[in-house]
């Protein structure tokens, strides 16, 4: 017999989904990060399902070595700026639905020009991150 389901909710909860292909949704907290390291250690072969919401532009650049990263806007209209080959590639999403595959290990960040939600399904082993400057 089926267990029942219940609905959960993107933005309280996010998902991981672990080396053996198990979906293991984790509930968000002030520490989610630190909680995530904790349970799940360097992340290696596992992925984050999240989403956000972003008002203003990022404030870092951000890189994932171990593998693209699917990033999916569901509303809003924002540019992800990839830095490739010495310059920057800007990839402008502003119809919901459109997504971009950031390639593994290319460094990006991301200018908001109205209030935009976005669903990420991110590598995390290995992630870095370096200031705007």
């Amino acid at each position: 017999m089926m267990s029942e389901l219940t609905p959960q909710h993107i933005n309280s909860t996010f998902v991981v989904i672990d080396d053996a292909n198990n979906a293991i949704p984790i509930a968000v907290s002030d520490r989610f990060y630190e909680k995530l390291e904790q349970q799940f250690g360097d992340f290696k072969g596992k992925r984050l399902i999240s989403h956000y919401t972003f008002e203003q532009d990022w404030d870092s650049w951000e890189r994932h070595p171990a593998g693209e990263e699917f990033v999916c806007l569901l509303s809003g209209q924002i540019d992800f700026v990839l830095e490739q080959d010495g310059g920057e590639e800007i990839v402008s999403l502003n119809t919901p639905g459109q997504y971009v595959l950031v390639p593994r290990g290319v460094w990006h960040t991301a200018k908001v020009y109205t209030p935009s939600s976005v669903l990420f399904i991110t590598p995390g082993e290995g992630t870095q991150t370096r200031s705007l400057s």
